[in-house]
């Protein structure tokens, strides 16, 4: 009897171990489209950690993953809209009407050995499409990111069209996270080298991202 209870005991401690050690949720978006730019875009984010990979390329090109942050607020909306879509388990997301090609998109959950994925061209279904402009926007702001640091290093006079393209998308509502672009902001507005409309530009951007109305 004592020797069963010192094994019951042991599992006790044992368990809340063995939770902590299970792996959090893996959640990737998809988005392959032939014939446009980019043809080809996948995030991928973890619950369990800030650490997430995007990849944006053309379909030619090498297989390159770019890591990046993801908040613990915005993790914890993607789990959440894909728990609502009950982690894509028998999902039939797409609308099945004769309409344009608009790319093949695929959400993928997978936690240990469980996995399930949805494959769509276009759907009606409300958190589906909130999920997939969260990943969309989060391949925005990358693209943001890249051109600017390219634009920074190589062209100089080519950083405030850069700049204006990303207000577009801060007009439009489009980056979940526009704070991340910050950084590179905030060194074109400090950076003399740059041309003095692209440095007020810049502050401009940030103050609104810093201080929203």
């Amino acid at each position: 009897m004592k020797k069963f209870l010192h094994l019951f005991l042991l599992c006790l401690l044992c368990l809340p171990l063995a939770q902590a050690a299970a792996p959090g949720a893996r959640l990737s978006y998809r988005r392959v489209f032939k014939s446009s730019t980019p043809e080809f875009i996948e995030i991928v984010v973890r619950e369990d950690a800030d650490a997430a990979t995007c990849e944006i390329r053309q379909l030619e090109e090498d297989p390159a993953a770019t890591p990046f942050d993801v908040s613990a607020e915005l993790r914890a909306k993607i789990f959440a809209l894909a728990a609502e879509l009950k982690n894509f388990r028998g999902a039939d997301l797409d609308v099945h009407r004769k309409i344009a090609n608009l790319g093949e998109k695929t959400f993928h959950w997978e936690r240990g050995s469980e996995a399930h994925e949805a494959k769509f061209n276009y759907t009606l279904n409300a958190a589906a499409n909130e999920l997939m402009q969260i990943f969309e926007g989060l391949a925005r702001q990358q693209e943001h990111l890249s051109t600017l640091a390219r634009r920074m290093k190589y062209d100089r006079l080519g950083v405030n069209d850069a700049l204006l393209e990303l207000e577009t998308d801060l007009n439009r509502s489009l980056l979940p996270e526009p704070q991340r672009l910050l950084p590179a902001l905030d060194q074109i507005g400090g950076d003399a080298r740059f041309v003095e409309v692209a440095r007020q530009r810049a502050r401009a951007l940030a103050e609104r991202i810093r201080h929203p109305k």
